[in-house]
């Protein structure tokens, strides 16, 4: 954990550069000291049908959602979630100053009994020294 999706619209395909997003979220996850890189997970997941607005004009948009473990406080979590923000802001920002493209993100805990586990990824790269 965590795990960021980025659902975004068709359209977008040639021009988000989501492998490059995904690496600046990882570094921003990572860097935190809230996560530990072995559980970060990031994907997208592109969007064939939609409609937004009024549908006259080339709209588009990204709908960003990172999902945590419980157990942060809010204040962390709230942090966290600025920092990340302000991170997608940044990358987006020329291609929104080129298009039509709107921008959400959240946040969303998970639920603290109903999440279930299994990693080795930790435990690998901890044998690797990171």
């Amino acid at each position: 954990m965590p795990h960021f999706i980025a659902e975004y619209t068709d359209n977008l395909e040639q021009q988000a550069d989501l492998p490059g997003l995904f690496e600046k979220v990882h570094a921003t996850l990572g860097d935190s000291g809230v996560f530990p890189l072995g559980g970060i997970r990031s994907r997208a997941v592109r969007l064939d049908t939609w409609r937004m607005a009024d549908g006259k004009h080339d709209y588009a948009f990204v709908h960003m959602t990172l999902k945590v473990g419980h157990g942060r406080d809010l204040a962390t979590r709230q942090r966290v979630a600025e920092a990340l923000f302000e991170v997608i802001k940044a990358h987006f920002a020329p291609l929104q100053a080129e298009r039509l493209l709107a921008l959400s993100f959240e946040m969303t805990e998970l639920h603290e009994v109903l999440n279930f586990k299994e990693n080795n990824v930790h435990a690998f790269l901890k044998s690797q020294g990171n």
